[in-house]
């Protein structure tokens, strides 16, 4: 009986100990986990992310080749989710939660929102359950961003990162 509490001892502390030291901190990972919230018109919109930092690096058709399905992050697939039905660009996408993926172009980025929101970065990406895509024009930005970060405002959703932003109205 002794050993069998000292098993399940060694096996809960172990548990435990191991959850702290292998476990995954969304908050202080390298690409922490983030929030953009807000309302465009009545709808409101939650998108969740993992915002990477430039550090140093060459972004832009290099670490995030143009021409490629980006999960426009680290880590998990970027999510957005909006309660109500919601018009983008004169386009509607239906109320729902969707993995948030774009194809960066140098002039033009096209956005894609994937019915398969539960998924690690694109590696699993299909377009034949996309429910909307979109384009917009990229810009620079007129302030460098070093953390990647999207804002959810009345005007639509922006994205920023290094010298470059893209906004969906």
């Amino acid at each position: 009986m002794k050993e069998i509490f000292l098993f399940l001892t060694l096996a809960l502390s172990f548990g435990l100990g191991s959850n702290a030291i292998f476990g995954q901190d969304l908050v202080s990972r390298p690409s922490p986990a983030k929030e953009a919230k807000g309302s465009i018109l009545e709808a409101q919109v939650t998108i969740q992310y993992s915002a990477p930092s430039v550090k140093g690096r060459a972004i832009w058709d290099d670490l995030v080749p143009y021409g490629k399905v980006w999960r426009t992050g680290a880590n998990e697939a970027t999510t957005i989710e909006t309660d109500i039905d919601l018009t983008l660009q004169g386009h509607i996408l239906p109320a729902g939660k969707y993995a948030l993926f774009t194809i960066p172009g140098e002039k033009e980025w096209t956005w894609v929102f994937n019915t398969v929101w539960e998924q690690w970065g694109a590696y699993r990406y299909d377009e034949s359950k996309d429910a909307l895509r979109l384009t917009a024009v990229s810009e620079t930005s007129p302030v460098f961003h070093e953390q990647l970060r999207f804002e959810v405002t009345e005007q639509g959703i922006a994205f920023y990162w290094e010298n470059l932003m893209v906004h969906l109205k």
